[in-house]
């Protein structure tokens, strides 16, 4: 029999149905992967007896032909969804031990699809970050080495659990959350496929709020066409949520037919960047040519404001952060620092946020309260948020030209945990994929192909708002004409 961990949704679909195996062996397969991937450090919370019990109601369902699309299929959830009765912390100590009484919609909608939960994953903390070294739980480690080169790498940010565990066989999809790449760029980093669906396509009810005018839940699977069976199963309209669309969820998997012949592809000419590799550009230009065969016609076109989103975001998302975590106080839940004899409630404030908050998140914090401050609100955020209405007027425009844009994910491929000390340089990771949140559009990382040493390197396509039909067909004619199978060589 195929080793069960490595097969696609798809594959085990059919072979569950058929009854080649059952959803608990199935499940039994993955948790025995997942208890064999301590080294990776991309679980933070294990829950096999949910798994079993989940699997086994996923077992009496397909024996009464009461199968759903996702039933029986095992999957890791970053630990930024709200997961009833299961710690989620968002990856920080302010949270330590939170057990939410409530599941969060999207995860709501995995089980209801019949999903199998193996367990939580690792992520920067408040999903703040572009490797995964600010979780509370310690670095995880992408399973990819470079040739002849032990370093452990980097599996990406925030969403580095999430990606690391779908590489190395630990899941059979997981979910993951993108705010400015942190879907993406995890994604190119493991060579797996990474989609961010429009801003309000899934809903944000229950999902720990990082930004919320940028925040978008969206699914990393083995290939293309599972990740239009997960968004399917991930995405509704939700009361809960007022921000979710209310625009029907199409057959996204019957959209997938490959076809591009009339497809105009754009090429931003501002995407060539300082720093960028030269395997990269290569890379770039390379699909693109390999959708010119398939019938696409490509089109350079100009984002002309792309070189102000990078700063642009960095001033919005820490604002909106600054936000939103205010509630994190150590009063209702979460952690609470020990106050002295006299310490008052400004005190423990002070006192919980300051042991609660790691480095990066305080530093957030601290950017986003200033920007927002009287004097610097107008000078800073409101220009800001002008930047960004230019930049989705640039996307606009674009699209009245083509049907999709290709772009690389990241100017470069994994790199070493340590490697990058600078935040300004982390932040550069974000470089092609903020544009995206920042318009609210949707974009999804490909597998394309090998750096020299050995690593793995994505493309990335763009598409219109809600059109997440057309931008997964364009993004499977690509995956058919690169054929990427590369998978890392297991040393955890």
């Amino acid at each position: 029999m195929t080793d069960l961990t490595s097969l696609s949704i798809a594959d085990a679909r059919l072979k569950l149905r058929a009854k080649e195996f059952s959803a608990t062996e199935l499940t039994d397969a993955f948790i025995g992967a997942v208890d064999g991937g301590d080294a990776l450090n991309a679980y933070c919370e294990k829950t096999p007896d949910l798994a079993r019990e989940q699997a086994k109601v996923a077992d009496a369902r397909l024996a009464a032909g009461d199968a759903p699309s996702l039933c029986g299929i095992p999957l890791g959830i970053k630990d930024l969804f709200c997961t009833k009765g299961v710690r989620s912390q968002a990856g920080s100590n302010i949270l330590k031990d939170f057990k939410p009484p409530y599941e969060s919609t999207v995860t709501t909608n995995l089980w209801d699809a019949g999903a199998v939960m193996l367990g939580k994953l690792s992520m920067d903390e408040f999903a703040m970050g572009s490797s995964n070294e600010t979780a509370c739980y310690g670095n995880v480690v992408n399973p990819w080495r470079r040739k002849g080169d032990d370093t452990a790498l980097t599996p990406g940010g925030s969403s580095g659990g999430s990606s690391a565990a779908l590489a190395a066989n630990m899941a059979m999809a997981t979910t993951g959350t993108d705010t400015g790449g942190s879907i993406r760029q995890p994604a190119a980093f493991t060579g797996t496929v990474g989609l961010k669906p429009t801003w309000g396509r899934v809903s944000r009810w229950g999902i720990i709020a990082f930004a919320s005018s940028l925040d978008q839940a969206g699914p990393f699977t083995r290939t293309v066409r599972d990740s239009a069976i997960m968004l399917e199963a991930m995405a509704s309209v939700d009361h809960k949520d007022s921000t979710s669309a209310d625009i029907p969820v199409p057959d996204y998997e019957a959209a997938l037919t490959g076809d591009m012949k009339g497809k105009r592809i754009g090429i931003p000419k501002e995407y060539s960047v300082d720093g960028m590799t030269a395997e990269t550009t290569a890379l770039w230009e390379d699909g693109a040519e390999r959708l010119r065969a398939q019938g696409a016609e490509i089109v350079e076109i100009s984002l002309p404001h792309t070189k102000y989103a990078l700063p642009a975001y960095y001033i919005l998302a820490p604002a909106e952060a600054s936000s939103n975590l205010a509630r994190y106080d150590g009063v209702r839940y979460g952690h609470r620092a020990a106050l002295s004899q006299g310490d008052g409630i400004d005190d423990m404030y002070a006192k919980t946020r300051a042991e609660g908050f790691g480095h990066e998140v305080k530093r957030r914090i601290m950017i986003g309260t200033y920007v927002l401050s009287a004097g610097y609100y107008d000078a800073y955020y409101i220009r800001a948020q002008k930047l960004r209405t230019l930049i989705k007027r640039d996307f606009d425009e674009a699209f009245g030209q083509v049907d999709a844009i290709l772009t690389p994910t990241t100017p470069s491929p994994a790199f070493g945990l340590g490697e990058k000390s600078d935040p300004l340089d982390m932040y550069m990771q974000d470089i092609f994929t903020v544009t995206v949140n920042m318009a609210g559009l949707p974009g999804i990382s490909v597998p394309a192909g090998l750096s020299p040493d050995g690593l793995p390197m994505g493309l990335q396509l763009i598409g219109k708002a809600f059109d997440e039909a057309n931008l997964l067909n364009t993004a499977y004619a690509l995956e058919n004409a690169l054929e990427f199978n590369a998978t890392p060589e297991k040393w955890w």
